[in-house]
């Protein structure tokens, strides 16, 4: 396996590690709303695997984006 390989295994991994936590930190905290940049501060993430978390849970139908950027669990729509 190349370097390439592996760091791609390895954020994989931590992409679907990161999407169980803000799962299970969204269900914790019924009413929860952040934006991507929130998020990235919250849990100390970067860019990239925000995004892609992020991205997972909406494609998920888990977290909605409200018209001010703000993301929260979808069956909390207004």
């Amino acid at each position: 396996m190349s370097r390439m390989e592996a760091a791609m295994r390895t954020l994989a991994t931590s992409v679907d590690e990161w999407t169980d936590r803000v799962r299970a930190e969204y269900l914790e905290m019924p009413g929860l709303s952040l934006t991507r940049r929130q998020m990235r501060r919250l849990w100390r993430l970067d860019q990239h695997v925000c995004d892609a978390v992020v991205d997972a849970l909406v494609a998920a139908k888990f977290l909605w984006r409200r018209h001010d950027d703000t993301y929260v669990v979808r069956h909390e729509r207004p």
